[in-house]
């Protein structure tokens, strides 16, 4: 079954889901886990695109956008509503407001807990959702 993992960000120190998402990103890639990242909409994919280039000095995480690049089988892959292909499977990012109807086919699906209260009342109804149906749940507060 799928394991949850939330990690909330502190209100007073949010600058946003990107930074956290690429240390996340690097900690997988360090033990050569394949990532699916879930972004809401094009001009967030695109600020990670550009961040895990410049996300740590002479270094870069290795990564594609879904749907626009040939290799499909890069250790880190960004979509923005498509289905990944069957390559990933094991982490899924979710940076939507809502729960992706794929996240089941995960091993891991890691929800990014960022932004007003709005937000962060949106990830509650997603605890609650993952809850009801009986999914293992972990919090991580930073």
């Amino acid at each position: 079954m799928t394991r949850i993992d939330f990690y909330v960000i502190p209100e007073a120190e949010d600058t946003g889901p990107v930074l956290l998402t690429c240390r996340l990103c690097e900690k997988a890639g360090a033990d050569r886990t394949p990532v699916f990242i879930h972004a809401p909409e094009a001009g967030l994919r695109n600020d990670l695109d550009s961040a895990l280039w410049t996300f740590k000095p002479g270094s870069f995480i290795a990564h594609q956008i879904a749907g626009e690049d040939d290799d499909a089988d890069a250790p880190v892959l960004l979509g923005t509503g498509e289905e990944p292909p069957e390559a990933h499977h094991d982490i899924l990012v979710n940076l939507a407001g809502e729960v992706p109807a794929f996240f089941s086919r995960f091993e891991r699906v890691l929800e990014i807990v960022h932004g007003d209260a709005e937000a962060r009342a949106r990830a509650r109804e997603r605890f609650g959702y993952y809850r009801e149906r009986g999914y293992s749940l972990n919090t991580h507060k930073l």
